[in-house]
């Protein structure tokens, strides 16, 4: 299938800085702008039409009235900030003052929603809050059998790529939504993952910051220590520009040239994928990059299980906290939403129940007694044992994200396929982490991880914008190809 709205495809795919030069100099207006999104969202996204993306899980009924604010204020010479003008789009589980702030569950629909502290700084600097984004269910920390991308308020979001591919999660409406051209810049948030995998397997870019970077007051949480909301959007430079507003901060004047650490050891399985981030390291290396070559250490049993003990147990004490502060009657404990679910199970578990809320009720919350040990064993191994070996001597170390996507089934679950282990150590640790597209696999996209020490955002947006340009004059990725599902 080719380009699936061609009435609104040129305005869809501009850059941000495209977009604030068209709006200067007066070839667009916000307006205009909020219109042919909105369009664009009600073609291609919305239950019957041709596409049925999916990706967004509400519009905000004041977006076009916000814009035609930010007309009047260019006409009177007034900007807000670095985003005047710029449609954004949120996951569900973050506050917005008109939207529903769901995470995907039906036992929040009738709680009202504030803004959160990311929103505001977003509508000080003059964006236009324009939709939601759909996501898995409770940011994916539900079951073990869920499948990534669906929840039961909204659906299970497809793949611009192929729609009967994953678009990844937990933030996979953020993902498919910057892919399809819905909106310029997303926000998603992860705790492991959950950024660097939509962004992979959608073809965009996302930048989880260091946990505290980013303001989290009222975004569904699931681990104090792991959870960072973040910027996507389909460049390096646009979230770079998303990343400065939402952080508070700004680039450094100058930047030095990163030294690279490229992991030799951490593969997704897939071949393809394995043997384009192999190719791309040696053409780094002969554009002029220092890279060493580094084995890294891995993960076993007791790290992974530490690490679902840690989100489990931090998930008890944050969810009741967040339900308990949040406006309205209704679920008020994690034990709460799992008899909501068990009251609500012909909507609530269609496809897949909730074997971790279980779970993490039985951790007894940071007080019970396997948190504390569990925790300080994961810090050790992570930055220990892992990340400080891995980045000694140089700023980024590079490692392969994910193969290409996986087909959803809802019928048996439908978590990654091909993954390397890039993203626990630093989710662990609380580190950042990025990722950029490196090319497509079978026509569907995958992506570069680049993991960084704690603080060091600019130096990783720099690295990465290094390898995006590589990445360009070798073979630039095309828009998403918006292949149909094959029939029998």
């Amino acid at each position: 299938m080719t380009e699936p709205h061609s009435a609104s495809a040129e305005v869809a795919y501009l850059s941000t800085r495209d977009l604030l030069e068209r709006l200067d100099d007066g070839r667009l207006t916000s307006t205009q702008l909020v219109e042919t999104l909105l369009a664009r969202i009600e073609a291609i996204d919305r239950v019957g039409t041709v596409v049925q993306l999916n990706a967004i899980a509400a519009t905000s009924p004041d977006a076009l009235a916000i814009a035609q604010e930010r007309d009047d204020e260019r006409q009177k010479g007034i900007s807000r900030g670095a985003l005047h003008s710029v449609p954004v789009v949120i996951k569900d589980n973050i506050e917005a003052v008109g939207l529903p702030g769901l995470a995907g569950s039906t036992a929040l629909i009738s709680r009202p929603t504030r803004d959160a502290a990311l929103v505001t700084r977003l509508r000080e600097s003059g964006a236009i809050i324009l939709a939601s984004t759909n996501l898995s269910q409770w940011a994916n920390i539900r079951s073990m059998r869920s499948t990534s991308g669906y929840s039961s308020s909204a659906g299970l979001v497809g793949n611009p790529w192929a729609l009967d591919r994953s678009a990844g999660g937990s933030s996979s409406g953020t993902g498919a939504a910057l892919a399809g051209g819905l909106a310029p810049l997303g926000v998603g948030t992860e705790t492991d993952g959950s950024i660097v995998c939509p962004a992979s397997v959608n073809g965009v870019v996302g930048l989880k910051p260091t946990v505290g970077n980013v303001p989290s007051q009222h975004v569904i949480p699931i681990s104090a220590s792991q959870d960072s909301p973040g910027p996507m959007g389909r460049s390096v430079d646009d979230v770079a520009l998303f990343y400065a507003v939402l952080s508070a901060s700004s680039a450094p004047t100058k930047i030095p040239t990163p030294t690279f650490a490229a992991a030799t050891n951490w593969r997704t399985g897939n071949p393809e994928t394995d043997r384009l981030y192999d190719d791309l390291v040696k053409l780094l290396r002969d554009g002029g990059l220092r890279i060493t070559e580094r084995e890294m250490a891995m993960p076993g049993e007791q790290e992974n299980n530490d690490e679902l003990t840690v989100m489990l147990a931090e998930l008890v004490d944050g969810m009741s906290a967040y339900l308990k502060d949040r406006p309205g009657e209704g679920v008020a404990s994690l034990a709460d939403v799992i008899a909501f679910e068990d009251e609500h199970r012909d909507t609530e578990q269609v496809y897949f129940g909730h074997d971790l809320f279980t779970l993490a009720i039985k951790t007894g919350g940071c007080s019970g007694a396997t948190y504390p040990e569990a925790r300080a064993r994961n810090l050790k191994w992570a930055i220990d044992t892992c990340l400080t070996p891995g980045l000694e001597g140089v700023d980024v170390l590079l490692a392969p994200a994910y193969g290409p996507s996986w087909k959803s089934d809802l019928a048996v679950g439908g978590h990654p396929g091909p993954a390397s282990c890039a993203t626990l150590a630093p989710a662990i640790a609380g580190w950042p982490i990025m990722c950029v597209p490196i090319g497509l696999v079978k026509d569907l996209p995958v992506g570069l991880a680049l993991i960084a020490r704690a603080q060091s955002e600019w130096t990783l947006i720099e690295a990465a914008r290094r390898i995006e340009a590589v990445v360009a004059n070798q073979h630039p990725m095309p828009r998403p190809f918006w292949k149909m599902p094959s029939r029998g």
